[in-house]
Parts: C-alpha cells; sequence; structure tokens
C-alpha cells in the first residue's frame, strides 16, 4: 500500500502491527499516539512511521493530525475499555463517541482521502440472537455501537467511505498481561496457579498478523463503504480449552484453578465470527492455526519478555 496512512491510537497492541506491516508495503505512516503514551510503545513503532501527538478528544489535535498527513487511509483505533470493562461512562462516551466524531466531522474535508476503517468490537453484539442485531452489554461495548452509527450516518449523509471492521479475540506478541492469553502463558512459564472463571465462554480467537491482514482487506477492497465487517476465524474455541493447552504446550507446573473467579456481569457465553460473509465481501480469511502456530508464538515471546526481566534483574 505506496499511500498516505492515518492510524490513530498507533501505540497500541494492534496499531503497533499495523504500522510495522503498511511500513513494510512502502506506505508512508502517519502514527497517531495518545499523549504521556510510554517511551517503549512509540519505540515499537517503525522507523520510518512520523508520530503525531493526538488526542482524539481534542478537536483541535485532530485537525492537526489529518492536515498534517492529508491521508488517503485512515485506521481509527483510538479507544478506551478495550481490556478495562470498569472503565467509566464519561471516558468511554469522550475517547470513543466523541473521538470517532471530532475525526469523521474532520475527515470531511480531507480531498485525498479514498477510505477510513473504524475499528469497532466483537462485544457489540452482545447476544447474537438479540432481535436488533447489536446488544451491548457494557459501556464499552455501547460506546463502540454509537461509533458505528456515527460511521454509518457519515457515510450516508455526507459520502465518507467509511467501513467498519468487528475484531473478535485479539491475540498475539505484543499484547498486554491483562489480557487473557498472555496472562495464563506468563502463568505457566513462571510455575504459578492461575485464577479463571470456570472458562465456558466460547471466543473466536484470531492472531494478530491475521487482524492486520483484515484491516488492509476493509481498506483495499472496492465498492464495500458502509458496510460492518466481523474479523475473526468463524471457529469457537472455550477458553478453559485454551489455557489447558497453554499448560500442555509449555508442561507447565502450576495449577489452573477454574473457578476461582466469577464471570463478568453479563458475560456472553459465545462469540463466533462471520466469517464468511467477510471473505464473500473482501475475499481475506484467517489463516492462523490457534494451537499448532499461534499460541506457540505467542509463547516463544512471552519467553523472550521473561528472559529479558530476568537478565535485568541481574544487571540492576
Amino acid at each position: 500500500m505506496h499511500a498516505r496512512v492515518l492510524i490513530t491510537g498507533a501505540g497500541g497492541f494492534i496499531g503497533q502491527h499495523l504500522a510495522r506491516r503498511l511500513a513494510e508495503e512502502g506506505a508512508h505512516v502517519y502514527a497517531g499516539v495518545v499523549p504521556g503514551r510510554s517511551p517503549a510503545h512509540i519505540a515499537a513503532l517503525p522507523q520510518t512511521a512520523q508520530v503525531m501527538t493526538c488526542d482524539v478528544r481534542d478537536l483541535e489535535a485532530v485537525r492537526a493530525a489529518v492536515a498534517d498527513s492529508a491521508p488517503e487511509f485512515v485506521f481509527h483505533l483510538a479507544a478506551v475499555g478495550v481490556t478495562d470493562p470498569s472503565v467509566e461512562p464519561p471516558l468511554a462516551l469522550a475517547v470513543n463517541v466523541g473521538g470517532t466524531l471530532h475525526l469523521l466531522e474532520t475527515l470531511r474535508a480531507c480531498r485525498s482521502l479514498r477510505r477510513v476503517v473504524l475499528v469497532g468490537s466483537s462485544y457489540e453484539y452482545g447476544a447474537r440472537e438479540a432481535p436488533e442485531g447489536l446488544d451491548p452489554f457494557n459501556i464499552y461495548a455501547a460506546s463502540k455501537v454509537a461509533a458505528w452509527a456515527l460511521g454509518r450516518a457519515y457515510w450516508r449523509e455526507h459520502g465518507l467511505p467509511v467501513v467498519t471492521v468487528r475484531p473478535f479475540q485479539v491475540y498475539g506478541p505484543g499484547q498486554p498481561f491483562c489480557a487473557l492469553i498472555p496472562s495464563a502463558i506468563r502463568a505457566a512459564l513462571s510455575g504459578a496457579d492461575f485464577q479463571m472463571t470456570p472458562g465456558d465462554q466460547e471466543r473466536d480467537f484470531i492472531y494478530v498478523d491475521d487482524l492486520v491482514e483484515g484491516l488492509l482487506a476493509a481498506a483495499r477492497a472496492r465498492d464495500i463503504e458502509g458496510q460492518s465487517l466481523d474479523l475473526g476465524t468463524g471457529q469457537v474455541h472455550k477458553v478453559r480449552r485454551v489455557v489447558e493447552h497453554i499448560w500442555a504446550l509449555t508442561g507447565a507446573p502450576g495449577r489452573i484453578l477454574a473457578g476461582a473467579l466469577p464471570y463478568r456481569p453479563a458475560t456472553v457465553m459465545s462469540l463466533a465470527a462471520d466469517a464468511e460473509r467477510t471473505a464473500w465481501l473482501t475475499g481475506w480469511r484467517a489463516r492462523t492455526k490457534l494451537y499448532e502456530v499461534g499460541l506457540p508464538r505467542t509463547i516463544a515471546w512471552v519467553e523472550g519478555v521473561l528472559e529479558g526481566e530476568r537478565s535485568s534483574a541481574i544487571a540492576s
């Protein structure tokens, strides 16, 4: 993708992977990061990327980022609450809804724009049997539904070339350790017991490299403006089974304490992507097998992190 690309939330887990992939393709990447982002997160971005401080709650900052980048493609990843279900409602609304509004309104005047990809969440669905189609069960999910609605409105009313994608359970190297898979791997490699819910939730796990390819497919596919696409494999795995497989791969001596933690309020027990529809619209499919490839790669990354921590501790 030899183009000018603006990424909001570029300092996050997915944003870093996307920025590196775009840089490999020769894109001119403008990486929007929230003020105060740690140097480590910024260092993970490609050296060729132009890093821009941008708090999407600040309309003037958004306007400056768009004016400076004059983007052909925009990937809107900036959000709060992804790994924090207790996020305060005013903050979720200010960032996830207000930030999206600031971006969409600013992009109306961007003549170079070819596609804007809004990144939502599978949790917008809630219970798939809900008659309305979307059934958010917490503030984060509700704020992402509102952002999707804004995208649809700006496409219909102003012709803005918006496509919304809904990632499912993303995992892979670089993911924060508060997430399920890296936290379980860390416990396994450290020999610690792992407290978790009963683990009967079924989730569609998608490896981060596959997700990035899905984002690029959403940006490139023709005649899909206004559409919403699921980014997942279409297959579900029980959370407990995934943790058990991590234990088997690592030979962990600790115990899996399934049921030590309660389910979160209003937990949706099964979420699977409509992978066939996405493939039909874009030609993209997830390729990485969870047990055979994705988990071993992620385990290797966590091993490297732990080794680095041990070396730093010895050196200090």
